[in-house]
Formats: structure tokens, C-alpha cells, sequence
């Protein structure tokens, strides 16, 4: 019987074994993993194989000591925790043993009500992949070759394929919807975005965002500011004031900074917003026309706005929280505040 046949009738024989005393396991280790056991026996005969086969016995007499070895220390700790663990009682009549239930998650709970706001004038909820591709995450958004955010310092880049990242926004889905549907299109996007930021009380590795986009024929600036205003005092109440300043966005053109009257002070000024009365929560715009052209959406016929925000910063004006941490810690005496549950 050559080497090869050995192996192959010893690996049946370690499969059929059936540990289950210390008695068993003691003479299973003598007979094969012992140093006059069968498998060091074989590895003396190895010396004597031919050059050409020593690769594939090699490597099938180690599957076949790895294997036999792995049997040997989980029946051993079976046994082990057998016969250490202490005999089992039951007594029916004792009371049941008390345990906590969770709690609805405050973001979940901000998200939520996102979502039933832009549901009341016609936006449906599209979702998509959260690891993405260079032409939906920037280049379709016409971020340029030199943007900041295709740098490793602001994105994570998938290290086996550089060409693929994290997504950075959920602009990306919005991308997505565009190139495999026609306008109009009314829709949010939520979902969990990824930085490369140093994790603070303001800042974090990942958050989660809602970003919105209306692209129909006519559609101005002036249909975005009502909708901002209708989901401003739709969220943080009727008498809520909101207030748009300039700004830079690649994919929006012109783009702006939306504040809220402060919902703390009602715009009197105090410490959470600076003494201004007003307080940032999103940006917006006007969706670029290079974005459409990208998307094969005619600009010349179809115009559009594009919003988005950070749900954890919607949650922190919502419910005054100091530090952006505690959302994602799961300590239970923190989301029980917000459900009273």
C-alpha cells in the first residue's frame, strides 16, 4: 500500500471516530496523534515520497493531521465543559427571570417622520448600495478630477479595488434613479453614509442622511424654498422661519445653506446657536445641468432642485443631544428617552 492510499484510509478512520469519553479521547490521541502514532508515522515516509508527488502529499497529509487534531480539541472541550458544568435543576414554580426590552432608536425615529413629511406631497423612498463606484458616488455629480472628497484623507476606498468607495452622500442613489427612470421624479433617499473624520461629540466615521430631488418640467427655486419651508415647520413646528445663504455644491448650481429660526431660543439667541438665531440643517439647490446631461435627462426641457441633511443633526436640533456619539453606543438609557417606553 503506497502513501497515498495510507492517507486516504486513515482520513476515513478519523471521520467515523466518535469522542465521547475521556477514555476515547486518550486512545484516539495514542493511536494517531501520539509520536508512534499513525500520522507522525506517515510524516517519517514522507522523506521516502518521489519529488514530483511531494507537493500533493504534502499537502493532503497535512489536511489529514489538521483535521485529526481539530477533532481532538473539540471533543476535548466538550468533554471537559461536560463534566465540569454543574448538574442542572428546574423548578417550575419559580418566578420567570426578568429581562429588559429595547427601544426604537431616536434616528430611526427622526427618520421616520422624514419620511411621512415628503410622503404628503408626493415623494416616494428609493434606497441604494452603500459601496459604490466613481461615476455615482462623484463623476456623474461633476465633482472635478481635483475635488477634496476622491482624496483617502476624506474617503474610504475599498482597498482591493480603488475604483470603489464608500459612498460619501446618498447623491449617489439619486444618480441611480435618474439613469434608470424618466420624469417627473419626486423621490428621498435615506441611508448610511461613510468620512474619513475623526470620531467627536460633532463628528463621525459614518451617518445617516435623507437627500431628496424633484426634477419635472418648470420647476424653479421658488418651488424649493416652499418645500424647504413646508418641511421645516411641518418637523420643528408652524412658526419655524428658515433662511437660505449662498453656497458651493458641484452637483447644484445656484446652491445654498439652509438655516432654521434656532428651536431652542425661537431665534432670540443662546449657546446652541450661537447667538445668531439660526441654525444650519441642510444644503440645496438647483440640480446642475451637467448632472442631468450625466443622467441623459434633456436640461433644455427638464429643470430640478436636490436637497439633503444629516438625520443625526435633524435628531440633535430635535431633541437637544450634545454629543453625536451616544447615537450609535446602544445604551439603552439613552433611547429610552425619546419613546418613553
Amino acid at each position: 500500500m503506497n502513501i497515498q492510499q495510507e492517507i486516504e484510509m486513515l482520513t476515513k478512520e478519523v471521520e467515523s471516530q466518535a469522542l465521547k469519553t475521556s477514555e476515547q479521547l486518550e486512545s484516539f490521541r495514542l493511536e494517531y496523534l501520539s509520536k508512534k502514532g499513525k500520522i507522525p508515522a506517515l510524516f517519517q515516509r514522507f522523506r521516502e515520497v518521489d519529488a514530483s508527488e511531494r507537493k500533493e502529499v504534502g499537502r493532503v497529509l497535512n489536511v489529514l493531521k489538521n483535521q485529526a487534531e481539530d477533532l481532538f480539541k473539540v471533543a476535548k472541550d466538550e468533554i471537559e465543559t461536560t463534566s465540569s458544568a454543574p448538574e442542572a435543576t428546574f423548578d417550575a414554580s419559580a418566578p420567570g427571570i426578568p429581562f429588559s426590552t429595547g427601544s426604537r432608536h431616536p434616528l430611526r425615529l427622526v427618520a421616520n417622520q422624514l419620511y411621512e413629511v415628503f410622503s404628503r406631497i408626493g415623494f416616494i423612498v428609493a434606497e441604494g448600495p452603500e459601496i459604490e463606484d466613481d461615476w455615482h458616488n462623484f463623476s456623474a455629480l461633476n465633482f472635478p478630477e481635483e475635488h477634496p472628497a476622491r482624496d483617502m484623507q476624506d474617503t474610504f476606498f475599498i482597498m482591493n479595488d480603488p475604483s470603489m468607495a464608500l459612498r460619501t452622500h446618498t447623491s449617489s442613489v439619486q444618480v441611480r434613479m435618474m439613469e434608470t427612470r424618466k420624469p417627473p421624479l419626486r423621490m428621498i433617499m435615506p441611508g448610511r453614509v461613510y468620512r474619513n473624520e475623526a470620531i467627536s461629540a460633532r463628528a463621525h466615521c459614518f451617518f445617516h442622511q435623507v437627500e431628496g430631488i424633484y426634477i419635472d418640467k418648470n420647476v424653479s427655486f421658488a418651488d424649493l424654498k416652499q418645500t424647504m419651508l413646508y418641511f421645516s415647520r411641518e418637523l420643528f413646528g408652524a412658526d419655524t422661519q428658515i433662511r437660505l445663504r449662498p453656497s458651493y455644491f458641484p452637483f447644484t448650481e445656484p446652491s445654498a445653506e439652509m438655516d432654521i429660526s434656532c428651536t431652542v431660543c425661537k431665534g432670540k439667541g443662546c449657546n446652541i446657536c450661537k447667538y445668531t438665531g439660526w441654525v444650519e440643517i441642510l444644503g440645496c439647490g438647483m440640480i446642475h445641468p451637467n448632472v442631468l446631461k450625466n443622467c441623459d435627462i434633456d436640461p433644455e426641457e427638464y429643470t430640478g432642485f436636490a436637497f439633503g441633511m444629516g438625520i443625526e443633526r435633524i435628531a440633535i436640533l430635535k431633541y437637544q443631544v450634545k454629543d453625536l456619539r451616544l447615537f450609535s453606543q446602544n445604551d439603552i438609557r439613552f433611547l429610552k428617552q425619546f419613546t418613553g417606553e
